[in-house]
C-alpha cells in the first residue's frame, strides 16, 4: 500500500478522522468493484465478462490524430444546407442583416449544446443510445429516437448524393447537355421541344432528362432506372468508407472534408472575375435592418444554426466518443462552430457573384429580346419614332438606355401600355428571384456554369464538391447509427454496416420512382425537424436538470483539466432550453398553419404548381413524425414501471480513465456508508477496522452479509475484508 496514502497516514496518527468515504474514495487507489468483495450490487463477478468489458474500452478505435477527428466533424456539420440553405435565408432575410441573429443564436444555443453532445460523447465513450442510457436511463430513447432520425435523413439524404453523381457523370462533354434545349422531329421539321421552350434549357433537363417527375406524388411512374443506379453508387461509396469504422472514413475525411474548400476559393476568384459578381455580391450584404425585428428571421436563424452543427443525430457524440479523455473538446466545439459559420459566408460570396453574373446575363437577354419588340411596333407604326431619345442606338442597347426608352414609353401609352408586353428588365428583380435547394444547385447554379469560359471543368468541380459535401454529412450521419447500435448491441461492424447500406437502399428506392422528388420534399420538410426539437431539449434537460449542471461542470472541470466559463453553466440550465422550446412552439405553430403540400412540376404547363399532400401521403407524413419521436414515451414507460432494465443495478464505485463515477459526489452525507456498507446507517459497522485480512479477490469474509435479493434494485450488499489499498 503507497506510504503517502490517506489510510497509511490515518493508521499513523491519532487526530480525529473527518474525512467522508467519498474523499477517501477520491483519493486512494482504483478499486474494481466487481473483482473485489466489496460489492455494492450483489452481482457475482463474471470474470470472462469483466475482462471482454475491459477490453472493449481499451481496444476502443480512436482517431489517428486530432486532425482526422476536426476534419470529420468539419465534413459532418458543413454539408449541402451550408451551399444552398444558408445563402437563401440570408437574401430572404435581410441581407447581411440576418448574419446577426444567426451568430447570437449561434452563440447562446448553438455552441453551447455542441459543446454538450462532445462532452457527453467523449467523457462517457460511447454512442448516442450508450450515453443517454448512463445519464438518465428513463430518458434513453433519446439514443434510438436519434438513431430512426439518422435513418430517415440518410434515406432521402444519398438520393441527393446520387443526383450528383448523375450530373458529374453528364459534365464530361462539350458543350454542356443542359445548355440548350434538345430538338425533336415533327415529320420532316426538328422543332425545340415545347417543354423545353416554355421553361429553360436547365430546368427541362433537371425535371425531364435527370428525374423524369410525375406530374403529383399519386402518379407512381415505376423506378427511374439511371437514379436507381446512382443511388446504387451512393450506397456503395458510403458502405465502402464506413465498413472499417474510423479506420475508414477518417481517411475519406481528409479528402472529402477539405476539397469543398479548394473549390469554393476556386469558384469565388473566378466569380469574382465575372461581369457582374458585385452587383450580386452588393444586393447579397446590403442589410435590410427592419427583418431584425420579424421572429420568422429569428426562427428560421434558430433552425439553421440547429441543422448546420448537425445537433441531435448522433454523430457529434458518436466521432468525440473515439477520443482520448483530456482532449479538449471545448476548443473542438469553438472551433468546428465558427468554422461552420464562415463556410456558409463563404458559400453565400461564391453563390450570389454567380447568380450576379447570372442575373446580368438574363437582364441583357431580356433587353435584347424587349428591344426586338419596340423595333417591331416602331416599323408598324404602333409607337412613333419620336418616342426613342436620339442618342439610342439599338445595335448597341446598354440596359441603361433600355430603362430609359421604357419609361418613356410607359408615361406615354399609360392607357394601353399592358397591350404591348414589354417588361422592365430590371436587374433588381433578377437578383430577388430567391432560390434554394435542387433548385439551386442544378437550375440556377447549373444555367450560370453554361456561361463560363471551360464550363465542363467548373461544372464537374462543383458537383464533384457536392458530393463530398453530402458524402462527409452521410459519414456522420451513418455513425449516428452504426456506433451506438454496435456499442449496446455488439454486432459485427462490417456485417451490420453493409446491412443497413443494403436494407436502406431498398427502402431508398421510392425516392427513385418518378415521384420521387416528392418524397425527398415530404421527408425532408417532416421527418426531422419537429423530433429532433425535442430530441435536443430533452438531451438539454437530461444534463442540466437531472443529471445536474454543477455535477457535470465538475467532471468537464476533471476531464479538461480546467473548469469552463460560467457562461455554459447558465446557457446549459436555462437560456439553451427557453430558446428550444419556444423554437420547437414555433415549428409547431408553422406546421399548423403551413398547409402540407409541395410543388409539382406540371409537364403539360411546363410550370411548378403548388399541391396538397393527399389523404394517404398524410398518413405517411404524421407516421414518419410519430415513429421518429416514439422511443421518447416508449422507453420511458417501460423503465418507470420497470418493464425493462434501466440500468441502474450497475451502480460502480470504480473510477477508471475513460469511465464516469457514478452518483458518489450526490450522495447524502448521512448516505454515504450506507451506499459502501450497508442500506440502514444504523446497521453499518465501523468503517475502518485497525485489522483486516486478505482472504482474495474470490473469498468472502466471515463479515459476508446475506447476497439475497433485497431493496430496489434487487441486490445484496456484501462487506468483506479486503486490502486497504483497494478503500
Amino acid at each position: 500500500m503507497p506510504k503517502n496514502s490517506k489510510v497509511t497516514q490515518r493508521e499513523h496518527s491519532s487526530e480525529h478522522v473527518t474525512e467522508s468515504v467519498a474523499d477517501l474514495l477520491a483519493h486512494e487507489e482504483p478499486v474494481d468493484y466487481k473483482r473485489s468483495v466489496l460489492n455494492v450490487t450483489g452481482e457475482t463477478w463474471d470474470k470472462q465478462k469483466d475482462g471482454d468489458e475491459e477490453l472493449d474500452a481499451e481496444n476502443r478505435p480512436a482517431w489517428n490524430s486530432k486532425l482526422q477527428y476536426i476534419l470529420a466533424q468539419i465534413g459532418y456539420s458543413v454539408g449541402l444546407g451550408n451551399v444552398w440553405r444558408f445563402p437563401y435565408l440570408c437574401q430572404k432575410n435581410g441581407g447581411g442583416a440576418y448574419l446577426v441573429p444567426y451568430l447570437v443564436l449561434l452563440i447562446i444555443i448553438g455552441l453551447p449544446l455542441f459543446f454538450l453532445e462532445l462532452a457527453v460523447g467523449q467523457r462517457i465513450r460511447r454512442g448516442s443510445i450508450g450515453v443517454w442510457n448512463y445519464i438518465c436511463p428513463r430518458l434513453g430513447g433519446i439514443g434510438y429516437a436519434s438513431c430512426l432520425v439518422c435513418f430517415f435523413v440518410g434515406l432521402y439524404y444519398n438520393v441527393i448524393i446520387g443526383w450528383s453523381i448523375f450530373y458529374f457523370f453528364k459534365s464530361f462533354q462539350y458543350p454542356l447537355p443542359w445548355s440548350e434545349c434538345p430538338l425533336v422531329k415533327n415529320g420532316s421539321v426538328a422543332v425545340v421541344e415545347t417543354e423545353c421552350e416554355r421553361s429553360s434549357a436547365t430546368t427541362y433537363f433537371w425535371y425531364r432528362e435527370t428525374l423524369d417527375i410525375s406530374n403529383s406524388i399519386s402518379e407512381s411512374g415505376g423506378l427511374n432506372w439511371k437514379m436507381t443506379l446512382c443511388l446504387l453508387v451512393a450506397w456503395s461509396l458510403v458502405g465502402l468508407a464506413m465498413i472499417k469504422g474510423i479506420q475508414s472514413s477518417g481517411k475519406v475525411m481528409y479528402f472529402s472534408s477539405l476539397f469543398p474548400y479548394v473549390v469554393l476559393v476556386c469558384f469565388l476568384v473566378r466569380g469574382l472575375l465575372l461581369r457582374g459578381a458585385v452587383d450580386g455580391i452588393m444586393h447579397m450584404f446590403t442589410p435590410k435592418l427592419d427583418k431584425m425585428l420579424d421572429p420568422q428571421v429569428w426562427r428560421e436563424a434558430a433552425t439553421q444554426v440547429f441543422f448546420a452543427l448537425g445537433l441531435g443525430f448522433g454523430g457529434v457524440i458518436a466521432f468525440s466518443s473515439y477520443n482520448k479523455q483530456d482532449n479538449n473538446c471545448h476548443f473542438d466545439a469553438t472551433l468546428v462552430s465558427f468554422i461552420n459559420f464562415f463556410t456558409s459566408v463563404l458559400a453565400t460570396l461564391v453563390v450570389f457573384a454567380v447568380l450576379g453574373f447570372k442575373a446580368n446575363i438574363m437582364n441583357e437577354k431580356c433587353v435584347v429580346e424587349n428591344a426586338e419588340k419596340i423595333l417591331g411596333y416602331l416599323n408598324t407604326n404602333v409607337l412613333s419614332h419620336d418616342l426613342i431619345p436620339p442618342h439610342v442606338n439599338f445595335s448597341h442597347l446598354t440596359a441603361k438606355d433600355y430603362n430609359e426608352m421604357y419609361r418613356v414609353i410607359m408615361t406615354v401609352k399609360e392607357g394601353h401600355f399592358k397591350e404591348l408586353g414589354l417588361d422592365a428588365c430590371l436587374l433588381e428583380d433578377e437578383l430577388n428571384k430567391s432560390v434554394q435547394g435542387t433548385g439551386l444547385a442544378f437550375i440556377a447554379f447549373t444555367e450560370a456554369m453554361t456561361h463560363f469560359p471551360a464550363s465542363p471543368f467548373w461544372s464537374v468541380m462543383f458537383f464533384l464538391m457536392l458530393i463530398n459535401l453530402g458524402l462527409g454529412s452521410m459519414i456522420g450521419t451513418m455513425s449516428g447509427i452504426t456506433t451506438p447500435i454496435i456499442d449496446t448491441f455488439k454486432v459485427r461492424k462490417e456485417v451490420f454496416t453493409v446491412g443497413c447500406c443494403i436494407f436502406a437502399f431498398v427502402v431508398g428506392l421510392i425516392f427513385v420512382q418518378r415521384s420521387g422528388n416528392y418524397f425527398v420534399t415530404m421527408f425532408d420538410d417532416y421527418s426531422a425537424t419537429l423530433p429532433l426539437t425535442v430530441v435536443v431539449i430533452l438531451e438539454n434537460i437530461a444534463v442540466a436538470w437531472i443529471y445536474g449542471t454543477k455535477k457535470f461542470m465538475q467532471e468537464l472541470t476533471e476531464m479538461l483539466g480546467f473548469r469552463p466559463y460560467q457562461f455554459y453553466y447558465y446557457t446549459w440550465k436555462y437560456v439553451s432550453p427557453i430558446c428550444m422550446a419556444v423554437l420547437m412552439t414555433a415549428s409547431i405553430i408553422q406546421l399548423g398553419v403551413s398547409p402540407p403540400g409541395y410543388s409539382a412540376w406540371i409537364r403539360e404547363e411546363a410550370a411548378e404548381k403548388f399541391l396538397f399532400y393527399p389523404t394517404w401521403a398524410m398518413a405517411i407524413l404524421i407516421s414518419l413524425i410519430i415513429l421518429a419521436s416514439l422511443p421518447l414515451p416508449l422507453v420511458f414507460i417501460l423503465r418507470q414501471f420497470h418493464l425493462v432494465s434501466d440500468g441502474s443495478n450497475a451502480l460502480s464505485v470504480t473510477y477508471k480513465k475513460g469511465r464516469m463515477m457514478k452518483d458518489i459526489s450526490n450522495l447524502e452525507d448521512n448516505d454515504e456508508t450506507r451506499f459502501i456498507l450497508s442500506k440502514v446507517p444504523s446497521e453499518t459497522p465501523s468503517p475502518m477496522p485497525t485489522h483486516r485480512s486478505y482472504l482474495g479477490p474470490g473469498s468472502s469474509s466471515p463479515m459476508e452479509m446475506s447476497s439475497a435479493p433485497n431493496g430496489r434494485y434487487g441486490s445484496g450488499y456484501l462487506l468483506a475484508s479486503t486490502p486497504e489499498s483497494e478503500l
